[in-house]
């Protein structure tokens, strides 16, 4: 089933669209969840608050793309719940580590609309100048926060090999930031 069929199911007000999403994309959604969580319960029950943010919000919205909606709305869940149950504990962990890499190069502009455009636009155009494996490997750290190891195994490739292309890809960005003037 194609998502413009499930896409309508939604607007029709079927519950079928629920099993279809489920069916299709359940398996996808869980390991952006579990990425982010590391705990299978975690992660089913932010798919699951995924799928009934899908009821309430199709319509009046149409994605496009009801895969790359569905992930953002499970991968913005799943780091709530990552920050509330950090809180508690407050102890240091992976994600931190992976948004920190980011956040040494990227400006926290939040408060700026005009900024986070211009932030978005740039980001956008350095990610469509990097060959495909660069983009891919980039895209799943920061992003859907696989591992490292765990990509050099998908990618067929070592972890030095990762690793290299991670450090690359930020020295690459941050040099575009700085010249785009967008660098903090």
């Amino acid at each position: 089933m194609n998502d413009k069929m499930i896409i309508d199911m939604f607007f029709a007000r079927s519950e079928d669209a629920l099993s279809a999403t489920a069916s299709k994309y359940g398996t996808y959604l869980k390991s952006i969840a579990y990425n982010i969580l590391n705990d299978d319960g975690d992660s089913e029950e932010c798919v699951n608050d995924t799928y009934l943010s899908l009821w309430n919000s199709i319509p009046p919205s149409s994605p496009a793309s009801l895969s790359a909606f569905a992930a953002r709305i499970v991968r913005n869940l799943s780091l709530d719940r990552r920050k509330l149950r950090d809180a508690e504990k407050r102890g240091g962990d992976a994600v931190q580590s992976i948004t920190d890499e980011l956040l040494a190069i990227i400006p926290d502009r939040e408060d700026d609309f005009a900024d986070m455009i211009v932030l978005r636009d740039t980001v956008n155009g350095f990610l469509a100048s990097l060959n495909k494996e660069a983009r891919i490997i980039f895209i799943r750290r920061y992003w859907y926060f696989s591992s490292v190891s765990q990509l050099a195994e998908d990618m067929g490739c070592t972890e030095g090999k990762v690793k290299m292309s991670l450090m690359r890809s930020r020295d690459k960005l941050r040099k575009l930031l700085e010249k785009e003037g967008v660098f903090k």
